[in-house]
C-alpha cells in the first residue's frame, strides 16, 4: 500500500489516455485535481464509482477539480467504458503500471479467500501546487464525488 501522506508532494506521472494522448503532472500545474485508481473497467464497484463521478462532474468542475481515472485496462477497454457510461473525464491506460507504482497502489489483495496482487482502489486529491490534500484508501463508490469535494470546503 501507499506510503504517500497528506501534505506530501504528489509523484510526477505520465500515461496515455483512451485516445493515446499523454496525460502528465505538468498538465495540472496551478490546478486542483484528483487521480482515482480502480481495478477494472465494467466491473460493478468500478462502474458505480465512475458513474458517481460522472453524475457529479459539473459540481467537481465548478469547484475547479479535474478528474483522472487510472487502471491497467487497455485504451480500447477505456474507450468502450467511457462510451458505454458517457464518462466526461479521461482514463489512463496504465498497462505498464508506471503511474500505479508511482502512487504505490499495487499490492496484495484478498477476494473470496484468494490472495493476489492488484490495484488498491485509492484516490489522491491534489491542490494547485501538486500537494496531496486528501487520500481515500477505501472510497465510497456511491458517494465518491462528495468525498472529493469536501477536501476543498
Amino acid at each position: 500500500m501507499t506510503t504517500l501522506k497528506v501534505n506530501d508532494k504528489a509523484p510526477n506521472f505520465a500515461g496515455l489516455d483512451q485516445q493515446g494522448k499523454t496525460i502528465q503532472t505538468a498538465d495540472f500545474a496551478g490546478k486542483k485535481y484528483a487521480v482515482y485508481f480502480y481495478p477494472k473497467d465494467n466491473t460493478p464497484g468500478c462502474t458505480v464509482q465512475a458513474c458517481n463521478l460522472r453524475d457529479n462532474y459539473d459540481a467537481l468542475a465548478e469547484a475547479g477539480i479535474s478528474i483522472i481515472g487510472v487502471s491497467m485496462d487497455s485504451e480500447v477497454s477505456h474507450q468502450k467504458f467511457i462510451s458505454k457510461f458517457d464518462l466526461p473525464f479521461p482514463l489512463i491506460a496504465d498497462t505498464d503500471k508506471k503511474v500505479i507504482e508511482a502512487f504505490q497502489v499495487w499490492g496484495p489483495k484478498k477476494f473470496m479467500g484468494k490472495e493476489y496482487d492488484g490495484i488498491h482502489r485509492t484516490t489522491f486529491v491534489m491542490d494547485e501546487n501538486n500537494v496531496i490534500q486528501g487520500i481515500f484508501s477505501k472510497p465510497k463508490t456511491k458517494d465518491h464525488a462528495s468525498e472529493i469535494l469536501e477536501i476543498f470546503q
